[in-house]
């Protein structure tokens, strides 16, 4: 019996201020793979802020990056071990200058959350993204 797995793309690391950028060239480069351009300012939104999430509120700054084909789309997960859950703040100042990544995020996903990751604590943040049309 042959079963299909849909491609998946996985990386452990460690993230800096700079270690968005890599990731979007990474996230495009398997979008345009997969035939699945159209959601690459989706995709590389909802990457940015979940590493920048990570840099931010992460002590050790360590990640693990899931980037998984779906038939209709994308799912993008970012597990780290940090047991703080990511909240979307009720009200936000016109001046405030952060506190608005997961309703950016929210924004421009399908659907978007979180889960734990497991009795090693910490836990994954994820979104999906749908292709138009398809």
């Amino acid at each position: 019996m042959n079963r299909y797995f849909p491609p998946t793309y996985r990386l452990s690391l460690t993230v800096g201020a700079h270690s968005a950028r890599h990731i979007r060239r990474i996230v495009r480069s398997l979008l345009d793979e997969w035939g699945l351009s159209e959601l690459t300012d989706a995709v590389e939104l909802g990457v940015t802020e979940l590493v920048a999430n990570v840099v931010r509120h992460v002590p050790d700054r360590r990640c693990v990056l899931i980037v998984l084909r779906q038939l209709a789309g994308v799912r993008v997960e970012v597990t780290d071990g940090s047991p703080r859950l990511p909240s979307v703040r009720a009200e936000l100042g016109t001046e405030a200058e952060c506190g608005r990544g997961l309703l950016l995020l929210d924004a421009v996903v399908d659907k978007w959350g979180v889960s734990s990751a497991g009795a090693g604590g910490g836990k994954t943040v994820w979104f999906e993204c749908g292709a138009r049309g398809g």
